[in-house]
């Protein structure tokens, strides 16, 4: 794999903050289990930095996906992607006595390949999902957040402006798996071109108003700008090649019925940006038949739910025990390739007293396109001449993906933890013709 200048430079310089921070750390400081940072505490100065308002994130997340079996090309191989970040999160009260204020900066880098793309799914209509989430909007240094965060009212209203994505606010989720259908905010995964995931920014400003304890409501504005997904355009922050602008609104729960944690999530968007039809044109007939350019729409919308609950606890102890995780979205079917999605996850963590830390999850997820779609490339072929799966030209039919994927997190350290996983793929690209495929995966996590 070629080495990437941009990996390199974040790299050194992750390196020269920890030399010159570290002082008097010996190696078993800077390597001890029981600390969450790789490199230590720095003789102490880290822990002086977070206490004056200085919090530095240094991390890395790794992934290698292989396929064992299936696929479109069934020739084993291997490919590895992987995510540098480095930043900084302020509290501007102690840094200027700017009361109930926050701010944060920070720089992610991604590398790598990808094993879905052409080996699991047919090149002509990829995968809907990826065997390694952590893959894509690389291989370039991007400035990912830059915002700063005020409370007023007693902290019953937050407002947070700056450079930043919808999914760290709106339809959040984690990411305990390595396959992307069960990772992170999935509004972004379905949501054609208009809703960018991690590690895009993009102009923004949320407002969230607390309720109450358990119930918090917030609404938010994003620059809709194609142009910053492009190669190059990672520190970008004018608004020229602006489209539109996206708007998410949400309403949250968060109970804790006996000590057990929960949030729900119901939300709706709507982007401003002009969206092409997926079949029709602007005399609603079918575009790939008539040769007509497709009906341009005025926005596009769609909605989602997530629900997560602690379900036990183990032994007593709350921070172990069984988790259940739901996801469902759904989308503008008269503009959108995916009209909906479906997921449910099971996550028991500390499952062995000599081991508890780690956690087993189990996951499984659904992935529909839009009929019309699929009709779409019907005509496309009937008007191209072609009826044949293996002919190059021939548009491959789209109807629905599913992925599972079993994972064990061995927490290695506080600052390390590794995750093999295996997947399968029935239908990837949710193209029949595709054999089911079978991905072995490792995740690597590390926070420097």
């Amino acid at each position: 794999m070629k080495k990437n200048n941009n990996a390199q430079l974040i790299c050194r310089l992750s390196a020269i903050a920890a030399m010159m921070l570290a002082g008097s750390v010996n190696a078993a400081e800077a390597f001890s289990a029981d600390s969450e940072w790789m490199t230590g505490d720095w003789g102490g100065e880290r822990t002086r930095l977070i206490e004056q308002g200085i919090d530095i994130k240094m991390d890395y997340v790794g992934e290698v996906g292989g396929n064992l079996h299936g696929g479109f090309n069934d020739d084993k191989t291997a490919r590895y992607a992987d995510q540098f970040g480095l930043g900084a999160a302020l509290d501007l009260q102690k840094l200027f006595g700017w009361d109930n204020t926050q701010a944060k900066i920070q720089l992610t880098n991604r590398n790598g390949e990808n094993i879905s793309n052409d080996r699991i799914g047919d090149p002509r209509a990829g995968t809907l999902s990826s065997s390694q989430e952590v893959y894509g909007r690389g291989h370039m240094v991007r400035l990912t957040q830059l915002w700063i965060k005020h409370q007023f009212f007693d902290n019953k209203l937050d407002v947070k402006a700056g450079y930043f994505g919808e999914g760290e606010d709106f339809n959040s989720f984690p990411c305990e798996f390595q396959n992307l259908a069960f990772c992170g905010s999935q509004v972004g995964n379905w949501a054609t071109n208009i809703w960018y995931n991690w590690p895009i920014s993009q102009a923004a400003i949320r407002i969230k108003y607390n309720i109450s304890p358990e119930w918090y409501a917030q609404i938010g504005a994003y620059n809709q700008n194609p142009t910053q997904l492009e190669h190059g355009n990672g520190f970008k922050l004018s608004g020229s090649g602006t489209e539109g602008t996206v708007l998410p609104v949400e309403l949250v729960w968060l109970p804790n019925p006996g000590n057990l944690p929960g949030e729900y999530r119901i939300g709706y968007y709507k982007s401003t940006a002009k969206a092409d039809d997926v079949r029709e044109d602007d005399n609603g007939n079918d575009a790939a038949t008539t040769g007509n350019a497709y009906r341009s729409h005025s926005s596009k919308h769609g909605y989602w739910f997530v629900a997560q609950q602690q379900l036990t606890s183990h032994n007593g102890d709350s921070s172990r025990g069984l988790n259940i995780a739901a996801n469902a979205t759904f989308h503008d079917k008269d503009t959108n390739v995916v009209d909906n999605y479906q997921s449910l996850m099971f996550v028991y963590k500390g499952p062995f007293d000599a081991r508890p830390k780690d956690d087993v999850g189990i996951g499984f997820a659904r992935i529909h396109v839009n009929d019309d779609v699929k009709k779409n490339a019907e005509l496309t072929n009937t008007a191209n001449g072609v009826s044949n799966y293996e002919d190059p030209l021939f548009s491959p039919l789209r109807e629905t993906e599913y992925n599972y994927e079993l994972n064990y997190g061995f927490h290695v350290t506080n600052w390390l933890t590794v995750r093999p996983n295996l997947q399968y793929i029935t239908h990837p690209g949710g193209v029949d013709e595709v054999d089911n495929a079978l991905v072995a995966g490792l995740k690597i996590q590390s926070v420097f």
